[in-house]
């Protein structure tokens, strides 16, 4: 018999009326033939109540004791949802956290799963019962109770999905399912029927808030199929599975987050190790940093920038001061007006002018790029918050994605060189990880990637307005040239740098068509190196898992190779060397991440 997983968020057991519909649905889930377990999160604003009622009492409280209190708005929500299925005719039994069997660390506020018993769950299960189980929580071994932090039902759901091998699980909320973009910001945004993890895993890094990351992390590693559907009809929602030939549409969709800060360390030496002292100040305090961005350094000095939520930015200032100290050079810089407007899609992979056709779309509704940063299947770009949504709904629109097919116009077919591997190797290397896992949420990296085909082009003291990019891309895309990684750090004095890679096969003629626009700005300069090394790190979550940026800039920093781009997004971490040190730097990522066996 099949187990069905169907996690209903706060707003779906709101009310009693609302607990007994959710409850209709699992019970009729079981009688069609199913073993049922629901997930359960507090009722609607109850979360919030109990913050305020701990804020009234003090400022500043203890983070185990607002684990302990949390924790009861999912108790009620489980007894009450328990009672509903038994008044319906069928057995069902309410577990906490714990009585699930669910261990996690002791990060009290923001725990991790280190393990899941599933002894208890599947006595029940046979014993005919729905089992209620409480989302969100667990224990530590001293049998404290943590709470899993944002998005932790969603977590709960997949996780326990994933370790009772369950046919689906199903998220229930309060929108039909996965869309473009925000119904709320463009009107036009259309509903998704299928998306790959890949695809998902980015936009919801990206501020896309239909689902969490960690979520989408464990369905990807033990490949659990995802379906969000609507609480309040039958919908059939969007199913998040793995990438099949359907998904190949050049853009899925788009995300805007923007509550976003930046950070920026400028002055800072251009030396190995750098990077090493940065990240290890961020690890240190968990900060999930995003849109890390390193350009090529001029006159012995290095500049990083990355965002971080806004609500984070104080924290992070302080790491980064107590970085440039430890580096003995430098300054940090930040701002807060801005917002990270991202476009997501697998057909990146093989369609060349994606990047052109939005930086075009950006130019139109004259929207200037602060910073960009690029990953295979995803283009971020940091713009000014009072532009953001206007930028947001242009894209849109440029893309064609509130048809069902969005090929633009302007986007041209390439296949890409190879050096990823193909699918198939792709996932039998990461089941091969998943495989040795000890605890469910270690940091995860499948592969390690050298590719040494590439070369560098940089664009200096470029104007910083908008339609530069466009431009720039435009032509490149003309001259049916694949760009791979494209790094745009913040400006300063009214001036951009920006660099992209490219087959080395293409560098002459890319040389050739960026020269053309380049000559219309007279203190531009164009530098190029054909003789550079890429370096990827692999894998998922990455950028939850704080600690994989620090070891894998350490283990470069040890084996005294300095960095010089970055580019980094939820699935992967790049960095530009010298091609000389490609295969050292690239066996030390190797034994950094235990893949050189």
């Amino acid at each position: 018999m099949s187990i069905i997983v169907q996690k209903f968020g706060g707003t779906s057991v709101a009310t009693a009326q609302k607990i007994l519909a959710a409850a209709r649905r699992a019970v009729a889930t079981k009688r069609a033939g199913h073993q049922v377990v629901m997930v359960v999160s507090a009722r609607g604003h109850k979360t919030d109540e109990l913050v305020d009622l701990a804020a009234e009492i003090t400022d500043s409280p203890p983070p185990r004791e607002m684990d302990m209190l949390l924790s009861t708005g999912e108790q009620e929500s489980v007894a009450l949802v328990a009672m509903a299925i038994q008044t319906l005719g069928e057995k069902a039994v309410s577990l906490t956290g714990g009585q699930i069997g669910i261990q996690t660390d002791t990060s009290y506020t923001k725990a991790r799963i280190r393990n899941i018993s599933t002894d208890r769950m599947r006595r029940c299960l046979d014993e005919g019962a729905i089992v209620v189980a409480a989302g969100f929580q667990g224990v530590d071994d001293d049998l404290n109770i943590t709470t899993l932090g944002r998005g932790g039902s969603d977590t709960t759901a997949t996780a326990l999905a994933a370790v009772l091998r369950a046919a689906e699980c199903e998220i229930y909320t309060d929108v039909e399912g996965v869309f473009t973009t925000d119904p709320r910001l463009v009107k036009d945004a259309r509903k998704v029927g299928r998306i790959s993890y890949d695809e998902m895993l980015e936009m919801a890094s990206l501020g896309a808030g239909v689902m969490h990351s960690r979520s989408i992390e464990f369905a990807k590693k033990f490949a659990v199929p995802l379906r969000v559907r609507p609480a309040y009809s039958d919908g059939a929602g969007t199913l998040i599975a793995p990438e099949g030939d359907e998904d190949q549409r050049v853009v899925s969709g788009l995300a805007l987050a923007r509550n976003e800060a930046r950070v920026s360390l400028v002055g800072i030496p251009d030396r190995p190790g750098t990077m090493a002292i940065v990240f290890a100040n961020m690890a240190a305090r968990k900060i999930p940093i995003d849109m890390v961005v390193q350009n090529v350094a001029q006159g012995g000095t290095a500049e990083v920038s990355f965002t971080v939520p806004q609500s984070d930015l104080a924290e992070t200032l302080t790491a980064a001061e107590d970085a440039v100290k430890g580096l003995g050079a430098g300054r940090v810089e930040s701002g807060t007006a801005v917002a990270k407007l991202s476009i997501v899609g697998v057909g990146m992979r093989t369609h060349s002018g994606v990047a052109a056709h939005m930086f075009q779309s950006l130019a139109d509704a004259g929207v200037n790029i602060q910073m960009i940063t690029t990953s295979e299947i995803k283009i971020s770009t940091l713009v000014s918050r009072d532009q953001c949504e206007e930028a947001l709904r242009k894209v849109h629109a440029a893309f064609k994605l509130d048809k069902p097919t969005n090929e633009p116009p302007a986007v041209g077919v390439r296949q890409k060189p190879a050096g990823n591997g193909d699918a198939s190797s792709q996932k039998r290397l990461l089941h091969e990880v998943v495989s040795k896992l000890a605890a469910m949420e270690d940091i995860v990296v499948s592969e390690v990637l050298l590719d040494e085909s590439q070369a560098r082009v940089t664009i200096s003291e470029i104007p910083d307005s908008p339609g530069i990019s466009a431009q720039l891309f435009s032509a490149v895309a003309d001259g049916d040239v694949m760009v791979d990684m494209i790094v745009q750090n913040q400006s300063h004095s009214g001036r951009a740098r920006v660099s992209l890679t490219v087959d080395r096969a293409d560098l002459e003629r890319c040389l050739l068509l960026v020269r053309e626009v380049v000559s219309q700005w007279p203190e531009a300069t164009l530098t190029y190196d054909p003789e550079i090394a890429t370096l990827s790190v692999v894998g998922i979550g990455l950028r939850t898992h704080t600690g994989v940026g620090e070891r894998m800039f350490r283990a470069l920093a040890d084996a005294s190779i300095n960095i010089q781009l970055i580019n980094t997004s939820e699935m992967r971490m790049s960095a530009v060397v010298a091609r000389s040190e490609g295969k050292k730097a690239h066996e030390a990522l190797l034994k950094a991440f235990s893949l050189n066996s």
